[in-house]
């Protein structure tokens, strides 16, 4: 029987968010790749809530855009609603989140991905891997087809031997019904991959007819909406968006899912993965937080092709009928009608420190990985994982030194740190309080930090990249301007300055010192600064951040000085943590199973103390590891 056999650079399995990041790089960088989906209905398909962006997560999706990829100029194109949170807090936590529409966030992707070339996207279900000599050489489909490869990446998502429950009803499907992937865990596990199951929930659709909106609050995007790309025109998407609405559970709610409890696959010992912590379903919150009388829910639409309504804050795996006992107990959902009931799901992922910090696994070379695979939650983190994976898997290809973004580099650096470092025991989601650096980690300069380094690897035009350097220039020489132009005690700045509530001046004041005042900043103060040049807004933006926290910004940039004394200490492939005497059981152990990269990566190893590091230190500048 005759069998196809096709030869691509680079084989990408999944095209969900990471998968179609990965393929996207891969293809722009004039690779042959190909993209493979267990159903085209799944590409780029947002099973959970429908929304991209949000706290820390915000800032994954610009830092995406910064280094090439396409999910912030994708939301852009397709959003019913944007919003920028934490504007009452400092500029680190200020984070964009733009309410999606499913349909077209979907659509736009697909078309994006038929348009590219290089790029072939197609339908079919990968069972094997074809590893030859330590090396990914190949895959091979249910229909017994082989497609030859120098570099593989897996962004399966939540589609490896998946389930979704509710209630006593177990449905052998990947996430709202979609085909699942039943054949690839085995392969990986004769190959010698260690295996995990985790799992997600996700809420009931409600009919949007049947929702009373009156008894509930609703939420609007911002007047101006500011774009996730840094290449989009921002006059381009201002539109008119479509609101969201607040409403509460209450002891009514608490009560019902109290007394059905034992129906919860969850609390009934069926389900076998572990939760997401951060983002817990329901019954979890009611069982957990128990001293709390109500539970926020925010009432979202899914596309302006459909009438259904996401509840977000209201995931669960009850059965259908306490489902609609419980909805029914919220204010503005009496009478609701489900379209969708809510689901948990259960799928295989692997542990992710089994993976170097490029997304390459140590023990299949030419192997990659991304996304929920990885064990993370969330289509941003999937979205930056897949990106780095393809960057990577394409440097591969063409014998270029891989990279990788550190923990003062980018939230992508510190997300994947901690996911190829630590061990993560449930679904892994980012927040900006996991980012040490988070003051210079801002989601207004991701294009600064790092789309030089996008330039380099190559999804960044030289065209873009020169109206980068421009910025840059212009951003440096308004903070030298500002630094030394003074401003005098005259009439009219003394009553400017009482119009804002602010000090008088008893003697003139250079202009950078009243910028840093609290209730001042640099854009506020151009009536009275008379040589003030027109610069764009995100410049004039840079220029004030820079200025009013530079104290702080400096006091960072120490501390990223120390740090990176440590990430550059590289620790020899080779090296036999056996021969290193002193060095405790327990840190032996670890640093034999992770096989860090550098001392900074071994210092944040659970069950590796200070002591053992001034232990590894001493031995690597004794150079006995090269005896």
């Amino acid at each position: 029987m005759s069998v196809v056999e096709e030869t691509f650079d680079v084989v990408v399995i999944g095209a969900g968010h990471a998968g179609c990041e990965a393929g996207l790089a891969c293809a722009r960088l004039g690779l042959e790749t190909i993209v493979f989906t267990v159903s085209m209905d799944s590409v780029a398909f947002m099973p959970c809530n429908p929304h991209i962006g949000g706290s820390s997560k915000g800032h994954l999706v610009r830092e995406i855009d910064a280094l090439g990829g396409q999910m912030g100029i994708n939301i852009d194109k397709t959003y019913l609603q944007s919003k920028m949170l934490n504007t009452s807090k400092g500029p680190a936590v200020h984070s964009l989140r733009a309410q999606a529409d499913k349909v077209m966030y979907a659509l736009e992707m697909r078309r994006t991905l038929a348009e590219t070339d290089h790029l072939t996207l197609r339908q079919g279900e990968v069972t094997d891997l074809i590893i030859e000599d330590g090396r990914i050489t190949g895959v091979k489909m249910f229909s017994g087809a082989i497609y030859h490869c120098k570099a593989a990446i897996l962004c399966t998502g939540t589609y490896l031997k998946a389930r979704c429950l509710y209630g006593n009803v177990i449905e052998h499907t990947g996430p709202n019904g979609l085909k699942s992937a039943n054949y690839l865990t085995q392969s990986l596990i004769d190959h010698g991959v260690e295996m995990q199951r985790y799992k997600t929930g996700t809420p009931a659709r409600i009919d949007r007819k049947s929702i009373d909106f009156s008894k509930m609050e609703p939420q609007y995007g911002d007047q101006r909406v500011v774009p996730f790309s840094f290449t989009t025109d921002p006059d381009s998407i201002q539109k008119e968006q479509v609101p969201c609405y607040l409403t509460y559970t209450n002891e009514e709610t608490h009560d019902i899912i109290r007394a059905h409890l034992d129906e919860s696959p969850i609390y009934a010992g069926i389900i076998e993965g572990t939760g997401p912590r951060y983002c817990p379903s329901i019954e979890d919150k009611v069982v957990k937080f128990s001293d709390k009388q109500r539970h926020q829910l925010f009432v979202e639409p899914e596309s302006a092709f459909s009438d259904e309504m996401y509840i977000s804050g209201m995931s669960s795996s009850m059965p259908e009928a306490v489902q609609y006992e419980m909805y029914h107990t919220v204010p503005g959902l009496e009478n609701c009608k489900i379209t969708r009931n809510a689901y948990a799901i259960e799928y295989d992922c692997i542990k992710a420190n089994q993976l170097y910090p490029t997304l390459e696994f140590k023990n299949i070379h030419g192997l990659f990985s991304g996304g929920q695979f990885n064990g993370s939650s969330g289509y941003e983190e999937a979205a930056c994982q897949g990106l780095i994976a393809g960057i990577n898997a394409a440097m591969e290809v063409l014998g270029r030194e891989q990279i990788v973004l550190d923990r003062s580099q980018a939230y992508i650096g510190v997300l994947i740190d901690d996911l190829v470092t630590k061990e993560n025991r449930e679904p892994y989601r980012m927040m900006t309080s996991r980012a040490e650096y988070r003051l210079l980690l801002r989601q207004d300069n991701a294009d600064l930090r790092l789309s030089k380094i996008g330039h380099e690897v190559g999804l960044i035009s030289d065209e873009r990249y020169e109206k980068l350097l421009e910025k840059e220039r212009m951003i440096e020489e308004e903070i030298q301007r500002v630094k030394t132009v003074n401003i005098g005690a005259n009439e009219p700045v003394q009553k400017f300055l009482e119009a804002h509530n602010s000090i008088p001046l008893k003697k003139g004041m250079k202009l950078a010192e009243l910028v840093r005042r609290p209730e001042l900043n640099y854009q506020m103060l151009a009536d009275i600064d008379p040589t003030r040049p027109e610069l764009p807004e995100d410049v004039q933006e840079q220029v004030d951040i820079n200025i009013k926290y530079e104290g702080y910004i400096e006091r960072q940039i120490k501390q990223i000085a120390d740090f990176k004394k440590l990430e550059d200490k590289k620790i020899p492939e080779g090296i036999d943590y056996d021969d290193v005497s002193s060095l405790r059981l327990e840190a032996q152990q670890k640093l034999k199973a992770l096989r860090p990269i550098s001392i900074g990566q071994a210092s944040r190893i659970s069950g590796v103390s200070p002591a053992d590091i001034s232990v590894l230190l001493v031995y690597l500048e004794q150079g006995k590891y090269l005896k």
